[in-house]
């Protein structure tokens, strides 16, 4: 769908709140629902509600009005993603290297995927780990420098199935000891059977010292002591895919990139068709739908809420926060760039600062002070009170 310049998209027909509302008492009647989960589904049912408080938007020029409410914030709501990555972005653009940046994707074999519902931050934390070390060791093998790599998990299907993996934006090339640039292949990061060999290892490696002290006690998989022996051969034995896909250029596009991932939640509204009785449909991949009911919906949604403060984002090498004014400032030197690195990814958040709002509209053509009826005048704010839940 496209918008006129200015114009916000169309409210979808189908929302996951209204999915919420309609299923959700079935669905806690129906399964466990932890508080963190609880805590996201009441966010999103209130989200841009009257419940949340609000103002009213006053056209300065025609007189036109409209009511907006306030939005929950929550990471994982579908409605609150487009303002948040704006924000992000604008920290991050004056960080990222003017070089071109590669995407890899890092997964694990399905064998995995109970355990990593079992112990969700530890194996999190693994693949993050075994992963920017395998591009790490890479680096310092095949160019001697060190790269800079920004990484973002996921943890779902486009049919919302759980199937945690982690994307990385990497530089192409990185800073030598001795203080040059050096460039990776052009078009070539490093061989993908290489990279998913060395992480199959750094990830068995980490994964038997979790399980040397104890951190998967509980298991019902691992109840027999030589489960959990078997399962590692099985995993040795396979083939860990590690996809990596073309590089892509400017600095500017390396963000609009990343941007789609660092605020991705398991579904947007817009891929919502329809709920008729009990059941929902969504769009999945390449014109194909999925249909299922509304309560499996609310169940494989809220799978994907993470741990309360569980850092997605993370930076390593020469994005890591330990040099951002070292090494950094020295590659960005050496490309011969006059950007101005930017403060911490939390200096631009929506109501400190304004220049979320001039990100979205570069991102998507949104001025959201511009009158949506006479195209002139600037929406300026009133108060509206806050209607409280009495329920």
């Amino acid at each position: 769908m496209h918008c006129a310049v200015g114009e916000p998209a169309a409210r979808p027909a189908l929302e996951v709140a209204e999915i919420v509302r309609v299923f959700g008492e079935a669905f806690r009647r129906e399964h466990t629902v932890t508080p963190d989960q609880a805590e996201v589904l009441r966010a999103i049912v209130a989200c841009r509600t009257p419940q949340l408080g609000g103002h009213l938007d006053v056209c300065d020029a025609c007189g036109f009005s409209r009511p907006s409410y306030n939005s929950c914030r929550n990471r994982h709501c579908p409605k609150c993603q487009a303002l948040a990555q704006a924000a992000w972005i604008g920290g991050r653009e004056r960080r990222i290297l003017p070089v071109s940046h590669f995407h890899v994707v890092f997964t694990v074999p399905d064998v995995l995927h109970r355990l990593a519902a079992f112990r969700r931050e530890v194996l999190f934390d693994l693949i993050f780990a075994a992963a920017s070390q395998t591009l790490a060791e890479l680096a310092r093998s095949r160019f001697n420098a060190e790269l800079g790599a920004t990484m973002v998990l996921h943890t779902w299907t486009r049919d919302l199935r759980w199937h945690p993996h982690v994307h990385a934006i990497v530089t192409a090339g990185g800073l030598a000891p001795d203080a040059r640039w050096q460039a990776s292949s052009p078009g070539f990061l490093f061989p993908v059977h290489v990279m998913g060999a060395l992480y199959r290892g750094k990830f068995l490696a980490g994964l038997r010292a979790l399980y040397a002290r104890g951190a998967f006690q509980g298991f019902d998989d691992f109840r027999d002591p030589l489960a959990f022996h078997r399962m590692m051969a099985k995993l040795a034995k396979k083939r860990w895919v590690v996809y990596a896909k073309r590089p892509f250029g400017a600095a500017h596009h390396v963000l609009a990139y990343l941007g789609r991932y660092t605020h991705r939640v398991g579904i947007s509204n817009r891929r919502l068709l329809s709920m008729q009785g009990d059941l929902v449909t969504f769009a999945t991949k390449n014109g194909r739908t999925a249909t299922i009911t509304g309560v499996e919906f609310l169940r494989r949604f809220t799978q994907h809420v993470l741990p309360k403060h569980y850092v997605k984002i993370r930076h390593f090498g020469l994005y890591a926060a330990s040099n951002v004014h070292s090494k950094l400032e020295t590659a960005r030197a050496l490309l011969a760039s006059n950007v101005v690195l930017s403060e911490p990814d939390n200096a631009l958040a929506p109501d400190e600062e304004p220049a979320w709002k001039s990100t979205l509209k570069r991102l998507s053509g949104i001025d959201v002070d511009r009158c949506p009826e006479c195209h002139v005048g600037s929406m300026i704010a009133r108060p509206l009170p806050q209607i409280l839940d009495s329920s």
